[in-house]
């Protein structure tokens, strides 16, 4: 019922940039947190940044300020679909891994309120010369 959609991954040259959309729809009453995750072969899913309704975000430690999570919850400009947003810059090889967008929530259905966490199908990010 709730169905999120990434785009923006590909092959990037060592100290490029990418910039990663996700956009979530469906029957969503409220979304308290949305973000990226990701995950490298042979390694375990690990968060890159996510961001709650009030704008508190949160970061890997690995990402060292190069990327920012940004939100944009205005569906009027989006097609009726919540956006956040993951800007990469200063991407390294070790950043290579498959980019999950993750939200949480409430949607609503006939019985009330659901709560909900959805992860999207990932995006591959190659950082590579």
């Amino acid at each position: 019922q709730v169905q999120l959609v990434e785009s923006g991954g590909g092959l990037v040259q060592p100290g490029g940039s990418l910039r990663l959309s996700c956009a979530a729809s469906g029957n969503i009453f409220t979304l308290y947190s949305m973000g990226w995750y990701r995950q490298a072969p042979g390694k375990q899913r690990e968060l890159v940044a996510n961001m709650t309704s009030s704008g508190t975000t949160n970061y890997g430690d690995f990402v060292k300020g190069r990327f920012t999570i940004s939100r944009d919850n205005a569906k009027n400009r989006n097609n009726g679909k919540y956006m956040v947003y993951l800007q990469m810059n200063s991407l390294k090889p070790a950043d290579t891994a498959v980019y999950y967008c993750r939200a949480e929530g409430y949607l609503s259905d006939y019985s009330g309120l659901l709560e909900f966490n959805s992860w999207g199908q990932g995006t591959q990010v190659t950082v590579s010369s």
